[in-house]
């Protein structure tokens, strides 16, 4: 099962700013499990990846916020999850777009996470 995980990063990942509770480790672990990830942030795309080549993490897709859509339509999965800290950029745009949304704190609960799962 292809599962997609777009990422906001400040206020969701330990590098954002505000830091976030989920650790690059966590990301690493997803993306070695065979995850579609990336970042869907309003930090400018070149920005993102920046920070992805900094932690040395290869990612899917880096797109700003408003792009969720294109994302979407962009990669085939059974399942697609953006995990962010607001409201209304976050949460209503995934659903608007037909992501599931995970409050950071949700996230980090789930089995993907967990290396031995």
């Amino acid at each position: 099962m292809a599962i997609l995980i777009s990422f906001d990063i400040d206020g969701t990942l330990e590098v954002g700013d505000p830091p976030g509770p989920l650790t690059m480790e966590m990301v690493r672990i997803v993306r070695d499990k065979g995850f579609l990830i990336g970042s869907c942030s309003d930090r400018p795309p070149s920005s993102q990846r920046s920070m992805w080549e900094e932690f040395d993490i290869s990612v899917d897709f880096t797109v700003a916020k408003h792009l969720l859509a294109d994302v979407k339509s962009g990669f085939e999965a059974d399942a697609y999850y953006h995990i962010g800290d607001r409201e209304d950029l976050d949460r209503q745009n995934a659903l608007r777009n037909g992501f599931d949304f995970l409050w950071p704190d949700e996230a980090a609960a789930k089995p993907w996470f967990d290396a031995e799962a």
